[in-house]
């Protein structure tokens, strides 16, 4: 499985697939920031510049089975090729844009599928927060704000945190 960056879904995503015994892939642009999701169980940290080419390096040519996509837009394409015949792409994130684009030959050559993943029902949350407490998962916070700090939170998410960003109302 792979997961794109280091947003609070994606460490998610890590935690929920090492949970399952899965050999997890994460991008990162940040050097420090791949250090802290080995620290997480990721067994591949990889740079996000060439981040398919390092994945095909990884996997002998293979490719990923499961994509967690977070960034959307163009990027799709790239999953789509990181893709392993057979794979997943799980559209989850919009960060580049609603309007997702890939080349149609990946689609086809690879029988990959593409899914978007919404906000479930009521039994899936209630599933999840189940599993989290089983699996004992921990949110990762990267830095919780007072509600008077909003703009700094604001602008400490565009940055790029490593995990949630959390405002709290006191």
């Amino acid at each position: 499985m792979l997961v794109q960056g280091t947003g609070g879904v994606a460490l998610f995503g890590l935690q929920i697939a090492k949970a399952h015994g899965a050999e997890v892939f994460v991008t990162s642009a940040s050097g420090e920031k791949r250090e802290r999701v080995r620290s997480l169980g990721a067994d591949h940290a990889i740079d996000r510049d060439g981040w398919v080419e390092s994945v095909y390096r990884l996997t002998a040519d293979r490719g990923i089975d499961h994509i967690l996509e977070i960034v959307g837009g163009a990027h799709l394409a790239q999953s789509l090729e990181a893709a392993a015949v057979g794979g997943r792409v799980s559209v989850i994130g919009v960060i580049e844009g609603y309007d997702l684009s890939a080349a149609a030959g990946q689609l086809l050559l690879k029988s990959a599928t593409v899914q978007g993943i919404r906000v479930g029902h009521r039994r899936a949350l209630e599933d999840l927060v189940r599993a989290v407490d089983v699996l004992k998962l921990k949110p990762v916070i990267d830095r919780s704000y007072a509600l008077a700090d909003v703009l700094a939170a604001l602008d400490h998410l565009d940055r790029g945190p490593f995990g949630k960003i959390v405002i709290m109302f006191d």
